[in-house]
């Protein structure tokens, strides 16, 4: 394995240029959209920092191999070739997931034990299904490519959420829903339906410019490349930067505020991040400059009744509207009717996004007028 290969960060269809902007905003060398994620260039020191830094990708993927092979034989052929040893531990459990397309090689089975075997021969090592590292190969035409997982546990797995709530928003989304909407750390956030504070604490951990993977352990401390004494000097963070803004959520659910509190907590972010019970029509506007609301309020395809939404989107936009002048807003939803039901200024909803068995997009506004303005 060349020290340059390709590192492919997963994302959900429909959020590859926020990833991509993430990317290069960065740092990381001239990133590259392709469907399902962004691709660059890099090393081993490219994917630790990629998975500690980034916040929005799922996965992030080393992909250490490449060739055609037309039938069962030459892949087995051409696997046995390969320099596992460069990426592989002999004392480290491995799985192998095979995905097939539009190729001589049909039986993705019977792939996956081929490799699988090239593995074990080459290298001494186990094969086991709850292996801690994550063999995937693509074969897609007859090409085969083979990458390793790096990440492990998914990435929007930072370490800090346990307390949740019905139909959370998972923290990769949000930070590149955030990411659309243009927050930067540099204004404050409110979202009204908290639920369990994704939203509020992702931009709080954006303005304090802390690591989204501080936390967590991943995958490639188990493969051959590693080394420790340069991951614990990458992982070394700065302090935290200084802020006098602050992030607020709000709910009328009880269990979601004591939820958010304590996530807040986990993740350092407690000073800068304030939760309250409050009901929509209560909501205040904080003091200081205006900011971003962001809400993922329910849709009504999982949780209540369609024609009930209705009237809680018409109040949400009535309460924006009245209180929030000079404030930008950002609404993801399933529903696009209920987006216009705010009766927001509302822009060209963004892609659709795949969401806990849904497609959801986000639905923006610029600055709120003043009221009769």
């Amino acid at each position: 394995m060349s020290d340059r290969f390709e590192i492919f960060l997963a994302v959900p269809p429909g959020l590859e240029d926020a990833a991509r902007d993430e990317a290069a905003a960065a740092g990381f060398p001239d990133p590259q959209t392709v469907p399902g994620g962004v691709t660059f260039l890099g090393g081993w020191p490219d994917v630790w920092r990629a998975n500690l830094e980034l916040r929005g990708p799922g996965r992030v993927l080393a992909r250490f191999a490449e060739f055609m092979a037309f039938h069962p034989a030459q892949l087995d052929k051409r696997a046995r070739k390969l320099a596992w040893h460069q990426v592989l531990r002999p004392d480290v459990p491995v799985r192998v997931e095979v995905t097939t397309r539009k190729s001589r090689i049909y039986h993705a089975g019977a792939a996956q034990s081929r490799i699988e075997t090239a593995i074990s021969d080459s290298l001494g090592t186990i094969i086991a299904a709850d292996a801690p590292v994550t063999v995937r190969a693509r074969i897609d035409d007859n090409r085969v490519t083979l990458s390793v997982d790096t990440s492990g546990e998914p990435l929007h797995k930072r370490g800090h959420k346990q307390a949740v709530v019905k139909a959370p928003m998972r923290e990769t989304l949000a930070a590149l829903f955030l990411r659309q909407c243009g927050h930067d750390g540099t204004a404050p956030v409110l979202d009204p339906m908290c639920g369990s504070g994704t939203f509020v604490i992702e931009a709080a951990e954006i303005a304090l410019g802390l690591h989204p993977g501080r936390d967590r352990d991943f995958a490639f401390q188990q493969l051959a490349s590693f080394d420790p004494d340069a991951w614990a000097a990458m992982r070394k963070q700065a302090p935290p930067r200084q802020t006098e803004l602050r992030f607020h959520g709000s709910d009328r659910d009880d269990g979601a505020i004591r939820a958010a509190t304590q996530n807040a907590a986990r993740a350092g972010v407690a000073d800068v991040t304030d939760f309250q019970r409050r009901a929509l029509g209560d909501l205040v506007r904080p003091e200081g400059p205006p900011g971003l609301v962001i809400v993922n309020p329910p849709y009504g395809a999982r949780i209540g009744n369609r024609k009930q939404l209705f009237g809680l989107y018409g109040a949400l936009g009535q309460v924006l509207m009245a209180r929030f002048s000079g404030w930008r807003v950002g609404i993801v939803t399933s529903d696009g009717g209920l987006a216009k039901a705010t009766g927001l200024p509302l822009l060209p909803p963004g892609a659709p996004v795949a969401h806990g068995g849904l497609t959801v997009s986000l639905h923006r506004t610029g600055p709120l007028p003043r009221p009769g303005g």
